[in-house]
């Protein structure tokens, strides 16, 4: 029993950390990647480290206007954050 809750569990793991698919839409109607950080840097956050997703995303890694460490998946069309992860 204990082996099939293990297993169950590592086959479950790879599931619960991917990443969001965010679009589909050809990479021309994305937004720009320098005006799309310089707006966030304008709306308070800090960027450590930024990059397009696998799944078709802007993926920022920094800090929020409230100096809390967030993760963020961003549509690169639309700009709406799919996926936020904040440590308090």
């Amino acid at each position: 029993m204990r082996k099939l809750l293990l297993l169950s569990l590592a086959l479950a793991s790879p599931l619960a950390l991917a990443e969001p698919e965010c679009t589909s839409a050809d990479k021309a109607q994305w937004q720009d990647q320098e005006k799309f950080q310089a707006d966030l840097k304008a709306q308070g956050y800090e960027i450590k480290k930024f990059k397009v997703t696998d799944g078709n995303c802007y993926e920022i890694y920094g800090w929020n206007k409230d100096k809390q460490k967030v993760e963020i998946y961003f549509d690169p069309v639309s700009g709406e954050a799919v996926k936020t992860d904040i440590d308090d």
